[in-house]
């Protein structure tokens, strides 16, 4: 029960500044323009293939709803530090950080509160795509199963880069800064799969392993594969369980 008490005061507090309109604004907008160049270049190879007599694989899952999951991933990249960045740095800079923790409530509860707060406005993010996609199927059939595996990946993975942010807003009573160092890390872990591109030595492959763009590409597929379930959920514990000794340290020095 306290755990929703402080998300629903997190979204509160989200919807009364300009912070969860401009990011959902600018989310919809790239996320609608990435759709209507998916089904642009779709319906375009289609009529080429057609005036050239060849046979074009009419897949719309592969060439409309993989691209525009792949892209909308890149986007959260961006915008994830902008949702996590306040959610301890400003209660640091207000001087409610020693109320909070001086509070009966536990550590964990304040932690999944805010964090929670976090995903249910990136899962709303991510309602706002749906709106596009869900137009595919008033004008073709695509499968929907794929669908629904690409989107739970998005969560995942969203909620993942969520826990690291959270973790690092805890660090810093700037927002800035917070926002700057947790896209920072994020990116890293972005882009940790480059190394296997050349390098093929069992250190590089595990330092791949850590990479969250190569854990949502079977998700993108319409796979669902449970070892890739397992990372991001591992990541997530180990992004709030950073967390929880921060804030323990947090508490100590008050």
């Amino acid at each position: 029960m306290n755990t929703l008490t402080i998300a629903r005061k997190e979204l509160n507090s989200y919807f009364r500044s300009p912070i969860a309109y401009g990011v959902m604004a600018f989310f919809a907008l790239i996320a609608g323009y990435f759709f209507y160049v998916a089904v642009l270049i779709f319906v375009r190879r289609g009529i080429e293939s057609a005036m050239m007599g060849q046979e074009f694989p009419m897949d719309v899952n592969e060439w409309v709803i993989r691209p525009v999951f792949s892209n909308i991933s890149v986007v959260g990249l961006f915008l994830i530090p902008m949702i996590t960045m306040r959610l301890f740095a400003e209660e640091k800079r207000t001087g409610t950080i020693e109320l909070l923790i001086t509070s009966p409530l536990h550590d964990l509860e304040i932690i999944l509160g805010k964090w929670f707060a976090a995903l249910i406005l990136y899962a709303s993010m991510l309602g706002l795509s749906a709106l596009s996609v869900v137009m595919l199927f008033a004008y073709g059939k695509p499968d929907w199963k794929p669908l629904l595996v690409g989107y739970l990946g998005l969560l995942l993975q969203g909620g993942c880069l969520l826990a690291i942010g959270t973790f690092v807003s805890t660090c810093t009573r700037n927002q800035i800064v917070a926002g700057v160092a947790g896209f920072a890390i994020c990116l890293l872990l972005w882009v940790l799969d480059w190394v296997s591109s050349f390098e093929t030595s069992v250190t590089s492959r595990v330092i791949s392993y850590l990479s969250v763009l190569q854990h949502f590409d079977s998700f993108s597929k319409g796979i669902l594969d449970s070892k890739d379930i397992v990372f991001y959920l591992s990541a997530i514990f180990i992004g709030l369980f950073l967390t929880a000794r921060s804030m323990e340290s947090l508490r100590w020095r008050a």
